[in-house]
């Protein structure tokens, strides 16, 4: 099993930067692939990032990509995501999840584990 906990959220202007964290627990989580999704007032869960289990593969939707980047210190049980350029359309709240595989997926339901998720709200 593992459990996921998010921080780093909160507010900013737009332009700006924030580095969201998850914290999991368990004795998977070093091959284990690690996600970011959100998901907005009103709208689905879509797909952020994803990570494979050693760091070297990353996936990124077109909307983010060149402005957010995942990594992972296994060594820490951490996984991050360094979000720049930040615009409103960003604000969401985020979730961190984890596969039972070492391979990156885009779809959330190839993520069995979940973590409560932290907000992000971009300002204008």
């Amino acid at each position: 099993q593992v459990q996921l906990v998010e921080s780093g959220g909160g507010l900013v202007q737009a332009g700006g930067s924030l580095r969201l964290s998850c914290a999991a627990s368990g004795r998977t989580f070093a091959s284990s692939a690690m996600g970011w999704f959100r998901q907005a007032p009103g709208k689905e869960r879509e797909f952020a990032a994803a990570i494979s289990w050693a760091g070297r593969v990353a996936d990124y939707p077109d909307s983010v990509k060149g402005r957010f980047t995942i990594s992972r210190d296994n060594a820490k049980n951490t996984v991050y995501l360094q979000m720049n350029d930040l615009k409103p359309e960003d604000t969401a709240v985020y979730y961190c999840a984890a596969r039972d595989n070492g391979n990156i997926a885009t779809m959330s339901t190839s993520y069995p584990h979940w973590g409560q998720g932290t907000q992000v709200t971009v300002s204008s």
